[in-house]
């Protein structure tokens, strides 16, 4: 019983020391939540034009063929 304790305790203090880091880091990891929200946005975008592009190409080709 004492070492399963002493296993509860262990895993108690480390995720005391990860929230330590967290709390005096924090801005760390919001500088990397707001690069993925950018990453995110840009995927977005682009594939938004991407999209147009290809529609522009179809309408290009439909008028080649009837002219």
């Amino acid at each position: 019983m004492e070492f399963v304790w002493s296993v509860v305790t262990f895993i108690g203090e480390a995720v005391e020391a990860i929230f330590g880091y967290v709390e005096h880091h924090h801005w760390i990891f919001a500088f990397l939540a707001g690069g993925y929200v950018f990453y995110l946005h840009d995927r977005s975008v682009h594939a938004r034009f991407d999209a147009l592009d290809r529609r522009v190409d179809e309408i290009r080709k439909r008028l080649a063929i009837e002219y």
